[in-house]
């Protein structure tokens, strides 16, 4: 590796937590817990990802695809048919009306329409303003782009983590090129109400920047929360990248498939950066997902109710051992309060989580591992664990087994 490409990983390292002190870049932590769960043979909690496979006509459909000849590069901006369902689906759950051939763009899932809308619209002396705690993605992408990582706590409470107003009012300057927003929330679960999100628009007119939002649990809430784009507040449909994903909502993960839309100009910025990341993919899959998105309105709901009830069980089951759980409205994550379990020994949620796996048997991940290094939401949260429900039933049962042995 040449000196002058050092910085940049370096950097992109640092912004992650991913920097060792030797200079070399260490795992993420879910990599870690990972391989921690595997070398002890505990429950992974850790890693949000399902243990089922999506619904199996979605499945057969990229089979079919496969056998027809879908296995070449397909456009760019991807299949036809696929755009066009991605459009109907915004204009069906959202009212959003979207030309599919100017105002859809396909992705290598939406990490990359992520990654190539921040490095499309932001760069150095510019500020991306996020939430925090953030998905880890998010942060790497901004220190790509060599632009500044500003921040809005979320803080928790009796009705879950709520956006801090005032800090995400004074967060937002001049300088503030992009605002990228995530609801539903990982890692908190939190569904932004439409309060916190005109707050979030207000804050983008008065500083002239783009929202770029990551909406991939967007059907996945739960007790009867809505999520709102906020591509559809007055005024904020023509400054707005929405990204989305069929991932989570169908249980297809490694596929994929993921989605940019909004206005033309900012989906053509977005291309311009993604035709030199993977230019194009998923070919099979493309097909499946169009007709996924047609179709799977029920298998989206059976999953949603699903996993409103594995959340039901994971937060019972967490009070029970003794933790303060927020409960989530979205997402496939519950975060708890560990501080009952910290000992001089186990000062932190970090060191609790690095200690559970061989202890009990069961892997988690840090809350602060999605706080900027040092900051004082990082501090705030660091007792703090995130556990994930979207594991089948009988593992939560058994990890929470496990646990109850903390008692």
């Amino acid at each position: 590796m040449t000196d002058e490409a050092e910085p940049r990983w370096r950097t992109v390292a640092a912004a992650t937590g991913l920097a060792a002190p030797d200079g070399s870049t260490r795992p993420t932590i879910f990599a870690e817990m990972t391989a921690l769960a595997a070398a002890t043979g505990a429950v992974n909690l850790g890693q949000g990802f399902p243990d089922a496979d999506g619904p199996a006509w979605v499945r057969e459909a990229a089979v079919d695809a496969i056998r027809s000849g879908a296995n070449q590069y397909p456009p760019g901006r991807g299949t036809p048919a696929l755009r066009r369902a991605i459009a109907d689906h915004q204009a069906r759950h959202y009212d959003l009306a979207l030309d599919p051939e100017t105002q859809v763009l396909v992705t290598a899932g939406a990490t990359e329409a992520i990654t190539a809308a921040i490095l499309a619209l932001a760069g150095p002396g510019d500020e991306v303003l996020t939430l925090e705690p953030f998905y880890d993605s998010h942060a790497a992408s901004i220190a790509l782009a060599g632009a500044t990582h500003t921040t809005a706590p979320l803080v928790p409470g009796p009705d879950g983590f709520r956006l801090d107003l005032d800090a995400l009012a004074a967060a937002a300057t001049a300088r503030t090129r992009v605002i990228l927003l995530n609801t539903p929330h990982n890692p908190t679960g939190t569904v932004l109400s439409r309060t916190e999100l005109e707050a979030v628009a207000a804050a983008a007119v008065r500083a002239d920047a783009v929202v770029v939002t990551d909406e991939v649990y967007e059907h996945l809430v739960y007790d009867g929360a809505a999520h709102v784009p906020i591509a559809t507040l007055p005024g904020m449909a023509e400054r707005t990248l929405t990204i989305s994903s069929a991932g989570k909502t169908f249980s297809l993960t490694g596929w994929k498939i993921g989605w940019a839309t909004g206005p033309a100009h900012l989906v053509e910025a977005a291309l311009a950066v993604k035709q030199f990341l993977t230019y194009s993919g998923g070919a099979p899959f493309q097909p499946a997902i169009a007709r996924a998105l047609a179709e799977g309105d029920g298998d989206v709901r059976e999953l949603r109710d699903s996993l409103g009830a594995r959340r039901d069980t994971l937060v019972r089951g967490l009070r029970e051992v003794g933790l303060a759980v927020v409960e989530p409205r979205g997402a496939y994550f519950v975060c708890a309060d560990a501080s009952p379990l910290l000992t001089a020994e186990l000062p932190d949620g970090a060191a609790l989580a690095r200690a559970l796996p061989a202890a009990v048997g069961v892997a988690c991940v840090p809350v602060a591992a999605f706080c900027r290094t040092g900051s004082p939401t990082a501090a705030s949260l660091a007792p703090w664990l995130r556990f994930t429900f979207s594991k089948d039933a009988s593992t939560i049962e058994e990890a929470l087994t496990r646990l109850r042995r903390l008692r």
